[in-house]
């Protein structure tokens, strides 16, 4: 068994900063991607950002400049650095890894349960 748990959300004021922690747990013989979504009331959930094993990152355009997605591989873990936000970052922030639980395993996608984020004043 996998387990994502995500920390870090809350209320913040517009302009502020918030960082989102994802700890990875359980069968875990190595993690590929690790990614942070995001879903809005009334909105399909949005892919965020993403780091890959080897540190290549990718930001969706609304987040560019403002977010950092980075990982500590020793702990299984990865990282939101969210500054300068804004209203309409607010949503539950989802992390999703790319895990094999085996060495045969060639990987699957596991979900954490999901963190506020509140922006407002």
């Amino acid at each position: 068994q996998v387990q994502l748990v995500e920390s870090g959300g809350g209320l913040v004021q517009p302009g502020g900063s918030l960082r989102l922690s994802c700890a990875a747990s359980g069968s875990i013989f190595t993690i590929y991607a690790m990614d942070w979504f995001r879903q809005a009331p009334g909105k399909l959930r949005e892919l965020v950002a993403t780091t890959s094993s080897g540190g290549a990152t990718y930001y969706t355009d609304s987040v560019k400049g403002r977010f950092t997605i980075s990982r500590d591989n020793a702990k299984n873990t990865v990282y939101l650095q969210m500054n300068s936000l804004k209203p309409e970052d607010t949503a539950v922030y989802y992390c999703n890894a790319d895990i094999a639980t085996s060495l045969t395993d060639p990987g699957r996608r596991f979900w954490g349960q999901g963190t506020q984020v509140n922006v407002s004043s």
